[in-house]
Parts: structure tokens; sequence; C-alpha cells
């Protein structure tokens, strides 16, 4: 009985608080019962997630996506059963891709399934440490800070683990990035790892964080995001621990903000005055990574580089879908071009000054999927970036609370209870295995359409449904054609020498 009186006093006291605030018109209106619209409102994404969307409803990711994701990271059954629930015709730019009437019998040898990067990272302009990739699939750009330690920790692992590059984000090099794997160190506008007192660029902490971490085997400037380009990155302040702030030279407690340019450089001139710094400082390949908008800077940058001595290794490109950082919903739904849209635009400029052979091109953007990834190399891509599926593999649930602090999976926070949950090793795991089946599957489709390696595929390999029970070509919409017949027979014989060469020294 005593519970009983406690519960309706308790009760009682929040009839007379909904009673009498002025706050919500909702609980003044219906106290107590009130408050349950809030709760609904608050688990809204995940009530709609298993229960009111089907399968193919849900965004960002739909549930087969994330039913894949997890079949393949925890090494379950990822076939799909009665064949597919999409309508193949009257969906817009459906992808599709066409097999041979002969597909490739060949062997893969190695569990890990294997594809190098056809291009050599900084090899046309003779960088001291140019290095072929040997993943086309590599991790993307996500700081320590907006992920968690663990978090951080198990995609390091994971690379290490499946031969993958492990992209630091803007916010530094950090204990947790040490693990085994590779990296690509993204330098932001904040200069994170290479900054001085007053926030610019300083190339002699630049140069000690090179000397102290030979794991970094390029460096990406930052330009831009598809989540919010144009727009300065925020760790908000209950994320800045006093860890992230040593690291990102700020003060612990304090909001993070990332100027939206840089001030080490305001134009394409300078901009790669600075890149050939950093690379003759580093002898390291260097890039850019950034959305897409206004495309005189993309003609000023081809122009440039094919007249002069000066020039980028590699250029990734961020579809305006992609989305690990968080940001202002105008920002994430309408600001930047969406990936297919973006990459195109760009390929198809440098290849008007005939310099596509000379840079690696990279893709990011919701690409973390079979038949995604092959659309980016039929376009011109010679390696795609994973961000929030390897946020899935290592278990991300999609509850969208990235920018809230309270993730809980323990993925993107800084909370030590939340974070205890995600254990590194065991998501590492989970992780390699994800990116291992996508590149599986990756090479099995090259197999069907009859070729040997990504890169060779092109514009006769993918079509796109209008939604009108018609289809059309990539060149027909894009207006160019990447690939083996941009490229010709010899190029596809050496990509053939590579992959054989591959699978002998992968062989058990």
């Amino acid at each position: 009985m005593t519970w009983i009186w406690i519960i309706l006093a308790f009760l009682g006291l929040v009839l007379v608080y909904d009673l009498c605030q002025k706050k919500h018109a909702i609980l003044r209106n219906f106290p107590i019962i009130g408050h349950f619209r809030y709760i609904l409102e608050a688990i809204g994404p995940e009530l709609r997630q298993y229960i009111v969307t089907d399968n193919d409803e849900e965004r960002p990711f739909t549930r087969d996506q994330r039913r894949w994701i997890y079949a393949t990271s925890k090494k379950q059954n990822e076939y799909f059963g009665f064949g597919t629930d999409n309508d193949l015709e009257q969906t817009p730019n459906y992808i599709l891709i066409k097999h041979s009437s002969f597909p490739l019998n060949r062997p893969i040898n190695s569990p890990d399934y294997p594809i190098p990067c056809a291009k050599v990272l900084g090899q046309h302009r003779n960088r001291r440490r140019a290095f072929r990739m040997p993943s086309v699939v590599n991790a993307s750009a996500m700081s320590y800070g907006s992920l968690s330690a663990a978090a951080t920790e198990a995609i390091n692992r994971g690379c290490a683990l499946s031969g993958a590059l492990h992209n630091t984000g803007e916010g530094g090099v950090s204990r947790h990035h040490q693990h085994g794997a590779d990296l690509i160190w993204q330098i932001g506008t904040g200069y994170y790892g290479c900054r001085n007192r007053d926030g610019g660029f300083d190339l002699s902490v630049f140069r000690d964080t090179i000397q102290k971490y030979p794991q970094i085997r390029a460096i990406e400037i930052k330009l831009s995001q598809g989540a919010k380009a144009g727009l300065g990155g925020i760790v908000p302040a209950e994320k800045v621990t006093s860890e992230i702030a040593a690291i990102r030279g700020i003060e612990p407690g304090k909001s993070c903000f990332s100027p939206p340019s840089h001030s080490a450089f305001s134009d394409t001139d300078t901009l790669l005055d600075y890149a050939e710094l950093l690379a003759e400082t580093s002898g390291l390949p260097v890039g850019i990574k950034s959305a897409v908008g206004q495309m005189e800077f993309w003609e000023q940058l081809a122009l440039k580089m094919s007249t002069d001595s000066r020039g980028l290794d590699f250029v990734t490109i961020d579809g305006g879908e992609g989305g690990t950082g968080a940001a202002p919903l105008v920002f994430s739904d309408h600001v930047a071009l969406p990936f297919k849209q973006a990459f195109s635009r760009v390929y198809l400029k440098f290849a008007e000054q005939n310099l596509t052979d000379k840079v690696v091109f990279l893709g990011s953007g919701k690409l973390g999927f079979p038949e995604s990834a092959i659309l980016a190399f039929a376009l011109g891509c010679d390696g795609i970036s994973v961000g929030r599926e390897a946020m899935l593999a290592i278990g991300c649930i999609q509850a969208q609370r990235c920018h809230t602090g309270h993730c809980p999976t323990g993925v993107a926070t800084q909370n030590a209870w939340l974070m205890h949950g995600l254990d590194p090793t065991q998501k590492s795991a989970r992780l390699a295995n994800y990116l291992k089946v996508l590149r599986k599957e990756i090479i099995r489709v090259c197999h069907a359409a009859g070729i040997t390696h990504p890169t060779l595929i092109d514009s006769r390999h993918v079509e796109l449904a209008d939604g009108q029970l018609g289809v059309r070509t990539l060149e027909s919409i894009y207006g160019y054609s990447a690939g083996v017949r941009q490229r010709g027979p010899e190029w596809a014989a050496s990509i053939q020498q590579l992959m054989d060469e591959t699978s002998v020294r992968h062989k058990d």
C-alpha cells in the first residue's frame, strides 16, 4: 500500500506542475497523459525503424541496407530470398548493372578479397613517399571527438585487419588512431595537429606530427564536407574532454568551432602553393576533400594543374547526401550537390584538361553498398570511402542522436557510461568483416560484367532507370565515359596483371 500512495503522490505533483506551467500547452491541457506525446516523439526514429516503415522506406539507410551491413559484419547470411521487393522500372535513378553473357570464372584466393587501387598515389608528381593504396574501399573522415575513443579505436583496428586506410577526420591524430592501420591525415580549417596558439597553420608543428606518426601515408586538405558544405564544424562542449582538447590545442569543456574557410590560403592559386608546401615538407601525397557547389573553383583548379608544375595527387568528392557530421537541417538537406552530379561535373572538368590519369579520384557519400560503389567506379572513381556504413558495422543503430552526445551505442559520444558498451576488439572484427564482404561483392559484380577490376567499369556496364519505364546510360546523362573505353586495352592489360599479382601474393 505504501508504494501506491507514493505513486499517487508523485502523479499528484506532476498534475499540479502540468496545470501551473505555461511553457507547454499540451501538458497544461492534458496533464500527465501529455507527457506520452513527448516520449513518443523522442523515440519516434526507433519506432519508425522497426514498426512503421517497410524495408525500403527508412532514411538515411533503409532496413534492407542496415540488415545487409549488420549481417556482413557479423558473418551471418547476407542473402535475401524470394526475389527483390524493389520496383525496378518505376523508381527514378534505380541502378541497373548489366552483366556479361560470358562472365569471368576467376577464383578469389584470399578470404580478405583484396582489391588494390589501380593508380599509385603521388606517382605522377614524384612524391618521395608515393604508394599504391592496398584497398579501393577505405574508412572515411570521422574525427575523434565527433566519434568516441572506443569507436575510433574499433575503426582503426578494423581497417588494420582488412588492409584499408583510416582517415583521421579533421580532429588530429590521437592514440586511438594507433592500432595498426595506415592513416590519411585530414587537415581542416582548425588545423588540429598542426596549429599555432592563434589557431592558424604552423609548419613546424606539422613537421613534428609527420615525424611522430610514420603511419600517416597521405595528407587530405578538407575544404568542405557533404553534411555541412560551406559551414565550419562544431564539437559540442560536452564532447570536448581534456584529451580531445589537448589533441586539438583548444580549451576543454568549451564547444570547438572550426571556421568555414582556411586561413593558410584564400584562392585556387594559394591552395596549390599550400599543397606543394605540405608535399615537399612531408614527401607524402597531398589531396583535397570537398563537397561541390559552384563550379568556378574546379574549372580554375583543373586549368592551373594542366599548365604549371603544381598540383594535387588526389581529389575526394563528397556528395551532399553524406552525413557523418551533424549539421543544421537546411545544410544537410539543401546545400551541396548529390554525389552523382557532384563527381561527374568535377571529373569532366579534369577530363577536359587531360588530367584524369594523373589524379586519383575518391568518392564518398552513401557509397558503402556494392551497387553504389559500382556506380561510383563507372563515373570514374578509383576508390571509395565509407563513413556511416562503418559506424553501422561497429554498432550504430541509426538513432540519429549524434549531435546530442547521447548516442545509445557509444559510437558518437564521449559519455563514459555509453562508451563502455562498445568493445573495440569485437567491433573492429565486425568492421573488417563488412569491408571484406563489400570488396567481395564488388569483385563478384565485376566478374559478372566480364571484367577483373572495378576501375575497368564504364558506362556500358551501368544504366539508371528514369522512373517512367525507361532507362538512360551514364554517358547520356553526364556527358562522358570513364573506364576501359577511355583508357584503352593497354590499361586493361596492366590492371589484369595487377590483379594476377595480387591473387598470387594473397593465395593461402
